[in-house]
C-alpha cells in the first residue's frame, strides 16, 4: 500500500459518502480503501451517481436492505438524487428485483426521506 493510493482511496470515500472515513487498519479495510475506492470508484468512465445507482440496484437484488440505506442517505445528502428519483428507483426495481424487495426498499426510502426532512 502506498500513502498516495491510500490518500486517493480515502478522498474518494469522502466524496462517495460525504464525510471523512476514519482510518482503520486491517487487510479487508486496506483492500476496500486502497483498491475499491482508490482504483474502482475513481475511474472516470461512470460518475459517482451512476455507480451509486448501480450499487443500489445490486443491493436491492441481493436483499441487502441494511446496506442500501447508507447509499440512499448519501445520494440524498450529496444531492445526487431527489426524493422523486429515489421513489422512482423503487417503482423501477419492483419490476426487476420483485415486489417484496421493492416493498422493503420503499420503506427504507421513506424512512430516509423522513429523516432528511426532519433534519432540515
Amino acid at each position: 500500500m502506498s500513502d498516495e493510493r491510500r490518500g486517493r482511496g480515502l478522498e474518494m470515500m469522502r466524496r462517495v459518502y460525504g464525510w471523512d472515513i476514519p482510518v482503520v487498519e486491517g487487510e479487508f479495510v486496506e483492500l476496500t480503501t486502497d483498491h475499491l475506492f482508490a482504483e474502482i470508484w475513481s475511474r472516470d468512465v461512470l460518475s459517482i451517481r451512476e455507480r451509486r445507482f448501480l450499487l443500489i440496484g445490486l443491493l436491492v437484488g441481493y436483499g441487502l436492505d441494511d446496506v442500501v440505506e447508507l447509499q440512499l442517505e448519501s445520494a440524498l445528502r450529496l444531492e445526487e438524487a431527489t426524493p422523486e428519483e429515489l421513489r422512482e428507483i423503487v417503482v423501477f426495481l419492483a419490476h426487476y428485483a420483485g415486489w417484496p424487495r421493492a416493498a422493503k426498499l420503499h420503506a427504507v426510502v421513506e424512512k430516509v426521506l423522513a429523516k432528511a426532512e426532519k433534519a432540515k
